[in-house]
């Protein structure tokens, strides 16, 4: 039987979360080992109950997924399962990131940059009109722009990248099957081309309220920079933000007057410093060090060789990549955080590596 049937079926057990899912396929070795597992087996899995053990072995998930395997393969649709190679390297590290993701589109999902936009569904004229000016400087930085392709902020980011020719990805809160909100199919339609669509959900899933913080996680999680233009104090855009420092993402925030409402939010987010204030791309681009072009080499690396195993296997894990995070590090290499602090310290004395802002490391080559 197909692998992907059962990866889909374990998606759809009742009351199994990314975290329970990851933990059932750990415990039990596989995927497919997960619906072959006996009952006893099972219940001595961590958060496992009688009630999801039950819906385990009766398996109707699996049938499930089998009306979403044929939707996916005559929609040419690629599944992600988080531990292909293909599936976005940012959303790795973090425990409540989904199993399994929905891809329809041309664009790499771990490509060297990726920002996410996000603000107000409601924006002024000037918000949208920075939002444009934004997407039109960061072209510059060879950026993947993401956003979730709902009104105000998010379609204006999405529309000003294909305009511009920029690649960008719209992360839906529900499936496939439809686009959300209806007015923007076109726009959806020319990312495919320019970019793609991105979900967790599986094609029947509908546009539900809940559905939509769970979407802005991985809009978070999926960046390495994360800019709210215009938002109020409440809403999907904090919400956002909020993971996204959860996450140890760079947040960055324009400012606004201190009585216009749309622009609340991003204040408050400057002065709890969960995020930096910012004017224009450029502070982007000199914050996160991308206008750097080198960084000098003082120390040659052959002078501290042979490193020990541990910092050979930190040195190949961040070769021909950008900066990033010490939980993604941690991940990759299988280092425990504890452990890979004085290794990382160690390779900055010797001038290995060096520590960028939002608690990333770059090998200098």
């Amino acid at each position: 039987m197909n692998d992907w049937l059962y990866k889909i079926a374990l998606t759809k057990i009742p009351k199994v979360g990314p975290v329970t899912a990851k933990t059932l396929v750990s415990y039990c070795g596989g995927v497919q080992a997960v619906f072959k597992a006996r009952k006893k087996d099972l219940l001595k899995i961590p958060g496992i109950g009688l009630a999801i053990a039950t819906s385990i072995l009766q398996q109707d998930c699996l049938k499930v997924a089998e009306t979403e395997l044929q939707f996916i393969e005559q929609q040419q649709i690629q599944p992600l399962f988080f531990l292909d190679e293909a599936y976005p390297d940012r959303l790795k590290p973090l425990d409540n990131a989904p199993v399994l993701l929905y891809y329809k589109g041309t664009s790499n999902l771990n490509h060297a940059r990726i920002v996410s936009i996000i603000g107000t569904r409601k924006p002024s004229a000037l918000g949208i009109a920075t939002c444009e000016q934004l997407v039109e400087d960061l072209a510059a930085y060879d950026v993947i722009i993401v956003s979730g392709l709902a009104y105000g902020i998010d379609v204006s980011s999405h529309k000003k990248s294909i305009e511009l020719g920029i690649e960008t990805i719209g992360v839906l809160g529900h499936g496939l099957k439809r686009i959300y909100p209806a007015q923007h199919r076109k726009i959806a339609y020319q990312m495919l081309e320019q970019g793609g669509l991105l979900t967790e959900f599986t094609s029947s899933t509908q546009p539900e309220r809940e559905n939509f913080p769970m979407r802005n996680r991985i809009v978070a999680g999926m960046c390495d920079a994360l800019i709210v233009v215009e938002t109020a104090e409440k809403g999907g855009s904090m919400i956002t933000a909020h993971f996204a420092n959860d996450y140890n993402k760079d947040v960055f925030a324009f400012p606004g007057r201190v009585n216009d409402k749309h622009l609340q939010g991003c204040n408050r987010l400057i002065k709890t410093h969960k995020a930096a204030l910012i004017e224009s791309a450029k502070d982007i681009g000199y914050i996160m060090r991308w206008d750097e072009v080198d960084f000098p080499r003082t120390v040659q690396r052959q002078l501290f060789e042979p490193f020990s195993e541990q910092e050979q296997i930190i040195i190949d894990v961040l070769k021909n990549k950008e900066p990033i995070g010490v939980d993604q590090l941690s991940y990759e290499s299988k280092i425990t955080s504890s452990l890979l602090a004085p290794v990382l310290l160690n390779l900055e004395f010797k001038g290995i590596l060096k520590t960028m802002p939002g608690k990333r490391y770059l090998l200098l080559r």
